[in-house]
């Protein structure tokens, strides 16, 4: 078979049966206007009968063994039919569970003996007068025995055509169901016409029309009590009898000629489908019929009804002349088609191509044939135009055997003739509504596309190729473009793949292409190394060898997997957290892992649900195999296990087939190994390239090459990006090539040069081309903070440059001036919606009563807080972070805890206005005409860093509350005197009770302060332990009470929570002194919140962050496997309190925090090691990393 292109094949799945309702409206569609009354009627009456239809569909079904077995028994002898069933007809009947159970045959026996002696029991009870008067009721059903008929004997029949003729009977009756459900028996007439030839060389014809009389008077029976019913169903069993009484009927042809092929179609398919309306031109007519075939050819030739629509009337003489009886329909169509409006439309608007094609639909109703025949047309309209096309199509002999002379011409599609192979998806694309929206023309480019080779693309189209991405499964369009059409590939044709950086793959498919590995710069491999433990001999657990790994590097293999596999880290709800455990824990290995990443629920809704089967298997073959697929005998062994073993089945295979055992094995993740040519394109970078000039003369003379002046010191390309330190108007590349340096020799730096070999002797040969080369000159190191120190001792304006912000505050006092007016209202519009808005936008109103004094400052920022555009911007923030920054822009400073947590709750309970409402009655009544900004010093342009660094030094503000959570590093905390300078008695009763060590108590300045202000360049320091503890001792006051348990909350939950999450009953007992802080810390670490941090997380995982929280430091090894093993044992919460009962007894009263970083006694050096490494803040939080082992 050559291998050339295709015009597609999409789907086309029509109705292979009638209905009630598609046959009542089919006409009205086809007429393009609404159902008349009658079609109403017949409407309202089908879905008002739907119940009694179903209840008689089901009756037949549950009571098929006994309809069937009484047909049967009619035409069989010497045996029992029904034992022949091998499937149950009746799907009503329900079996009782105290019946002895039989074998098959004596149950078929005992059905068909009950069946038909029930049924003549049935048919024959009551007494003479009774029959006699319900003789009239079953005369519609007379069994009728026809001229020579003989029952048939069960042994001569033979076992095999027993059961198909029982098998037959029960899809007779099927079929009656099924056309009661609809409403009309065109199902019948499809299925069985054409039956009779078959059951005459196979059967008996004579014997089947007794059963089907046999089982139409048993349901006739059943459905005495339903008249309606009763009748459609006799109407139904008539239609079984007629069309066996027909004979088989003949194919319809389709002439063919010296450009088009011959085809055939058989009756059944004709009578299956949906026939298009005919509409012919008879002088009996009456007007108004005469005038709807005259909109039929409207909507004909010209797609649609434009009489109705637009109120056109094209050729408006001919119209009349045809209802008259003057002119043929035939004539019609060919004024029609030489129209002024047909020319607008689809002549002048189209490349002749796209002419031919529409002709085609709408003068013959089908699609172009064969290239020849599109030459011919293609050439009469080049030379003859739009009248010598409709001329050539309309005088054809095609014309005249299909439509005739009165005939309006109608689409030939599926059932009206036998439809070519060639051409199909552009047929189907040709009968769109929206053909005449398509430019582009259809049948060209493909008979040009069957003259030449394929491209490289998907052997089921290129439609079924991925988008070359990470994220997903997108599919490029499959009838948009034209490249996504398919080809007719080979079975033993292979796709050409790029190697992705592999070395030497070799022959695809062969053990050399399997083992191949990436090079240096190819995929990175991401493997799991796993660790054996114990000693000579592998200690095994559950029949597996023990293993560990690092808790990073697990980590990271997990997320490898993830972004292979699924296209990304995975959601919070899309991890398989239980396999993770499983190995971090060593239970299975990394194959394992993918294998469940692969079956699970978010893996199968992206590539496997809403997918087509050959898309599917080609977006699986990339993520878990690296790879496209090679052809089709790859995709249908792959198509073939989908559909005997459905999704997980699919993915089995590629995971345990031998390509994935070779190429990754146990412990490396899939990574892409081969790429199609059309990624590589994609994915490559557009450059500029310059265009070759082949006749320009090439010169050969040699030239001075052009010298830059350049300066003896070492260039970088840093050097030349404006780092914003010299407030010089030259550009940075005269900088670059300025002989003289731009900066201040350093002192340090000259004491280095003066160690430097040769450094004061300069060379007195004659400077050359090598020489004044930029980069070449004295590399010597650059002692160590130069640049910082130059930066912050420069003092000039060319300093960093501060971001130019507003005043502390904006106040409009009355009376004020209409600038003054317009800046404060576009500094509130900044500082609350970030951009001054549009016309159309503005508060026009507040704005108003602003400048007639109606309202003050404070009100108007009320107004643009409740404005649509600034309750937007809060509703797209995260609920934490939108009390923060309402604050900010209303207030000027940032919300305290407690006002979070009024904002939040205010907002959920009463609405986020509500919430802005609650928060602007915070302002004080000094501020009602200001506009309140965050507080920080800003400047017009640019200031030295010396002046600069100063004032942020002294803008760094001291905490408003003794604040000690492990988050905080390096914080400026008030100093003595302003300790002591406090009136309030509960308050110093409480800095008494408060330890702190003295580092923190002294004068010395932390952070950014320090590094402000200190003349080195040292920079910060690394963060170390927090060294500051909290007591609660009694006495003590509320402020303290409230202080300790924030604080052990913090340590443990990481955040306060809120009210109806806090313990009211612990917090109540420790300010009645029943329980001491570490009661409190108990019923914390007991409760569901820390229980559940601590559940989410893998074992050993767990274990860490629990003596984080608990203890203060890194638990030892004997410890965690203490932990694990009573976890496993009795439960978390016991191994929780037998982590608190560890803490000294001297720490009873103190709030646990982070003490293992420094060496204490009895505490080894291993631990403060561990504890540091463990340590990224708050242990509830962001739990350790890192194993504990």
């Amino acid at each position: 078979m050559t291998v050339t292109a295709s015009s597609g094949s999409p789907r086309v799945s029509p109705q292979l049966y009638d209905t009630l309702p598609l046959s009542s409206v089919r006409q009205a569609e086809q007429q393009d206007r609404f159902p008349d009354g009658g079609e109403l009627d017949t409407l309202i009456t089908f879905f008002r009968s739907g119940n009694d239809r179903l209840d008689a569909a089901r009756l037949l079904a549950s009571n098929a063994e006994s309809i069937v077995a009484r047909a049967a028994n009619r035409i069989f002898v010497g045996g029992t039919p029904l034992s022949f069933l091998e499937e149950p007809l009746s799907t009503g009947e329900l079996s009782s569970k105290d019946v002895t159970p039989l074998a098959a045959d004596q149950v078929a026996f005992q059905d068909s003996v009950r069946t038909f002696t029930g049924t003549e029991s049935s048919r024959n009870k009551g007494n003479f007068l009774t029959r006699l008067l319900q003789g009239n009721d079953d005369g519609d059903v007379r069994i009728v025995l026809p001229t020579g008929f003989t029952a048939i004997s069960v042994a001569k029949y033979g076992p095999g055509n027993m059961r198909k003729s029982v098998r037959d009977l029960g899809w007779f009756l099927r079929y009656v169901g099924y056309a009661l459900v609809a409403g009309d028996p065109s199902i019948l007439a499809v299925n069985t016409r054409g039956l009779r030839d078959l059951l005459e060389k196979g059967c008996s014809l004579l014997a089947t029309n007794v059963a089907l009389q046999e089982m139409r008077a048993a349901s006739a029976a059943l459905l005495r009590d339903r008249p309606e019913a009763r009748r459609l169903t006799i109407e139904c069993f008539d239609v079984l009898l007629k069309e066996l009484a027909v004979p088989s009927p003949s194919t319809r042809q389709k002439l063919g000629s010296s450009v088009r092929q011959g085809l055939q179609l058989p009756a059944i398919y004709a009578l299956a489908a949906e026939t298009a309306q005919r509409f012919e031109m008879r002088s009996g007519l009456s007007g108004a019929e005469k005038a709807e075939i005259v909109r039929a050819a409207y909507r004909q030739v010209f797609e649609r009804d434009i009489a109705k629509g637009y109120s056109q009337t094209p050729c408006e003489v001919e119209a009349s002349q045809l209802v008259q009886g003057k002119l043929s329909m035939r004539e019609f169509i060919r004024a029609l088609g030489k129209s002024k409006e047909y020319r607008t439309q689809f002549y002048g608007r189209f490349v002749n191509s796209r002419v031919v094609e529409l002709a085609y639909r709408h003068f013959l109703g089908r699609g172009i044939s064969s290239l020849e025949e599109f030459r011919k047309a293609f050439s009469i309209v080049s030379d003859q135009g739009l009248n010598g096309l409709v001329d050539v199509l309309i005088n054809g002999a095609e014309y005249a055997q299909t439509f005739g002379e009165e005939t309006v011409p109608y689409l030939r599609d599926l059932g009206e003739e036998a439809q070519e192979s060639a051409g199909w998806g552009s047929n189907r694309r040709l009968f769109r509504f929206s053909a005449p929206f398509e430019s582009a023309p259809q049948y060209v480019t493909l008979y040009a596309a069957y003259r030449q080779p394929l491209g490289d693309q998907h052997v089921y189209g290129g439609g079924n190729d991925p988008i070359g991405n990470q994220y997903g499964a997108i599919f490029p369009s499959a009838t948009a473009s034209v490249s996504t059409r398919p080809a007719p590939f080979g079975y033993d044709t292979r796709r050409l793949l790029v190697s992705n950086g592999l070395t030497q793959p070799g022959q695809m498919d062969s053990p050399q292409f399997r083992s191949s590995r990436p090079r240096r710069l190819g995929p990175k491999i991401v493997r799991l190394q796993q660790i054996a433990t114990g000693g000579n001999a592998i200690p095994r657990r559950a029949g597996q060898p023990s293993i560990r790994e690092t808790e990073s590097s697990t980590q990271a293999v997990i997320k490898a997997v993830y972004v292979q596999v699924l296209g990304n880290t995975g959601y919070a709800t899309e991890r398989v957290e239980s396999a993770e455990n499983r190995l971090e824990n060593g239970d299975i290995n990394l194959r394992e892992f993918i294998r469940l990443v692969a079956r699970s629920s978010p893996f199968r809704r992206r590539y496997w649900e809403g997918l087509y089967i050959a898309k599917a298997i080609e977006v699986m073959h990339r993520r878990l195999l690296g790879r496209p697929t090679f052809g089709r005998w790859e995709i249908d062994a792959l198509f073939d296990t989908a559909a005997r073993q459905g999704f997980y089945g699919v993915v089995d295979a590629l995971i345990n087939g031998p390509e994935f055992s070779e190429c990754f094995g146990d412990d490396t993740v899939p990574y892409e190994r081969f790429i199609t040519p059309k990624d590589l394109t994609s994915r490559r970078a557009p450059t500029w390239k310059e265009q070759l000039n082949l006749e320009a003369q090439i010169e050969f003379n040699l030239r001075a090459r052009p010298e830059l002046k350049s300066g003896n010191s070492f260039k970088t390309p840093g050097d030349i990006t404006p780092r914003n330190l010299q407030a010089q108007s030259s550009s940075s590349i005269d900088n670059w090539i300025k002989s003289e340096p731009l900066r201040k020799t350093d002192s340090r730096e000259e004491s280095i040069a003066l160690t430097q070999a040769g450094s004061t002797t300069t060379s007195a040969k004659q400077p050359t081309w090598a020489g004044k080369v930029s980069f070449k000159g004295s590399a010597s190191p650059e002692v160590p903070g130069a640049r910082l120190s130059r930066a912050l001792d420069s003092q000039n304006a060319a300093g960093f440059a501060s971001k130019i912000g507003i005043s502390s505050w904006i106040e409009l006092k009355p009376p004020f001036t209409e600038d003054e007016l317009k800046y404060a209202v576009e500094e509130t519009y900044r500082q609350l919606i970030n951009f001054i808005p549009f016309d159309d936008q503005r508060l026009t109103s507040a704005e108003s009563k602003l400048r007639n004094l109606d309202i003050n400052l404070a009100e108007f920022i009320e107004a643009v807080a409740m404005s649509d555009a600034f309750q937007q911007k809060l509703s797209r923030i995260a609920p934490l972070r939108v009390a923060p920054a309402a604050s900010l822009a209303l207030l000027g400073k940032t919300a305290t805890p407690s006002e979070v947590a009024e904002f939040l709750k205010t907002r959920a309970e009463e609405g986020q206005r509500q919430a802005i409402k609650n928060m602007m009655k915070r302002r004080n009544p000094e501020d009602c005409n200001r506009l309140l900004q965050v507080k920080l010093s800003s400047f017009s342009g640019r200031k030295p860093f010396s002046n600069l660094k100063k004032m942020r030094g002294e803008q760094i503000l001291a905490p408003t509350q003794l604040t000690t959570g492990p988050q905080l590093e390096a914080l400026v905390l008030p100093s003595k005197e302003n300790l002591a300078s406090q009136s309030d008695s509960n308050t110093s009763r409480s800095i008494r009770n408060l330890t702190f060590t003295s580092s923190i108590l002294g004068t010395q300045k932390y952070g950014l302060a320090n590094a402000l202000q200190t003349q080195d360049a040292s920079g910060f320091t690394r963060r170390g332990g927090i060294s500051s503890s909290i007591q609660l001792k009694a006495p003590f006051s509320e402020e303290e009470l409230q202080i300790a348990i924030a604080e052990t909350y913090r340590q443990l939950l990481n955040r306060i929570p809120l009210d109806t999450e806090r313990l009211i009953t612990a917090e109540s007992q420790l300010r009645n002194k029943e329980v001491d802080l570490s009661g409190f810390v108990k019923s914390v670490a007991l409760s569901e919140a820390f229980q559940n941090r601590l559940s989410s997380m893998s074992p050993l995982r767990a274990a860490a962050a629990a003596g984080l929280a608990l203890l203060g430091r890194a638990s030892t090894p004997a410890e965690v496997s203490e932990f694990l093993i009573t976890r496993a044992r009795d439960g978390q919460p016991q191994a929780t309190l037998d982590l608190l009962n560890k803490r000294k007894q001297e720490e009873a009263d103190d709030v646990p925090q982070i003490n293992g970083m420094t060496t204490s006694a009895g505490q080894d050096q291993a631990t403060v090691i561990r504890t540091s490494m463990l340590y990224r803040g708050n242990a509830g939080l962001n739990p350790p990393t890192d194993s504990p082992l």
